[in-house]
């Protein structure tokens, strides 16, 4: 791919590119930063891009690859998080929901979040690119470089550590009220 076409290419998926940072990353400094060393990797890496894939794939795993490095890098300890901007706005999208139910289901939402930031980094990153991303399986397998039964078993781990914590959650609300 020469310039010009990575130019267009970066044009037309820089928000894309963005959004998955800030998704990785959980807020606007970094994600800039991560979206950033992403297409800087991706203007180096240009000619070994086979059109094998999507842009948008090919792409993603740099981004994520990219997101990842830095998180390592990070010595104060910074943990990747499912922003709460990320979700939807419970209290505002259904008007005819109760303010109980609008609390209740902020403080899920919430408590989803950290469960997800508490998962092993793997586990957290198939969880995310997966389940919050909504990618498919073979093409979050291509973003991690591993295959769909290794993807697979990550997220079944993931989904099961998710599912304990979140339990735990659950009964906790259930004695209170």
């Amino acid at each position: 791919m020469d310039a010009q076409e990575f130019t267009e290419i970066a044009e037309k998926h820089s928000g894309f590119v963005y959004n998955v940072a800030y998704r990785m990353m959980g807020n606007p400094h970094d994600a800039e930063e991560v979206a950033q060393d992403a297409f800087i990797s991706a203007y180096k890496a240009r000619d070994r891009f086979r059109g094998d894939a999507q842009p948008t794939t090919w792409l993603y795993r740099i981004t994520v690859n990219a997101a990842l490095m830095r998180i390592r890098k990070d010595k104060r300890g910074k943990e990747m998080t499912v922003s709460e901007d990320s979700r939807p706005d419970v209290a505002s999208s259904n008007w005819a929901e109760s303010p109980v139910a609008a609390t209740m289901n902020s403080e899920l939402g919430s408590r989803i979040d950290e469960a997800i930031n508490e998962l092993p980094e793997d586990l957290r990153v198939a969880v995310i690119l997966r389940d919050v991303q909504g990618l498919s399986n073979q093409e979050a397998a291509d973003t991690l470089d591993v295959s769909v039964s290794a993807l697979k078993a990550r997220l079944h781990r993931g989904r099961i550590a998710l599912r304990d914590s979140l339990e735990i959650y659950v009964a906790e609300r259930a004695k209170a009220d």
